[in-house]
């Protein structure tokens, strides 16, 4: 799934190149060597970070909707 906020897609690009080192690809030739198994678990920690940011993000929307339906509400009083 694709984030719907810029920001969440930022953190999860920073915590992928963290867990893939910080070189910058148009500066050095980036080779990543790995076995299957250490490619299972970075995909596995991938997975949970971009399934614990994605549950960020909808709480946060439910937050800012819960915010706003209040406001309307002391407004109407």
């Amino acid at each position: 799934s694709k984030p719907t906020s810029a920001e969440v897609f930022q953190v999860m690009e920073r915590n992928i190149t963290g867990l893939l080192g910080n070189l910058p690809s148009e500066h050095f030739g980036v080779t990543v060597t790995t076995n299957r198994e250490n490619l299972g678990r970075l995909l596995a920690s991938a997975m949970m970070s971009g399934y614990f940011l994605r549950n960020a993000e909808q709480r946060m929307n439910f937050e800012m909707t819960l915010q706003g339906s209040e406001t309307n509400n002391n407004e109407v009083d």
